[in-house]
């Protein structure tokens, strides 16, 4: 089943991605261990972001390369 905007019913998209910090000690080292997907719409703009698993060897990619 294809993507339908929830707002406008465009069947148009564009998919991107979005890292985030979570704690305490990721935001002091500058870690982003939360990742999102997002489907935007390419009519209207209205986004919807879900969230994704990271893993172990991305964290630590993030920690050495911030």
């Amino acid at each position: 089943m294809p993507y339908k905007c929830p707002k406008c019913e465009n069947t148009t998209y564009e998919i991107g991605e979005m890292r985030a910090t979570g704690g305490t000690l990721s935001k002091i080292f500058d870690v982003q261990n939360k990742k999102f997907s997002s489907v935007t719409c390419k009519k209207c703009t209205y986004t919807e972001f879900y969230k994704t698993k990271t893993s172990a060897l991305s964290n630590i990619f993030d920690f050495f390369t911030s």
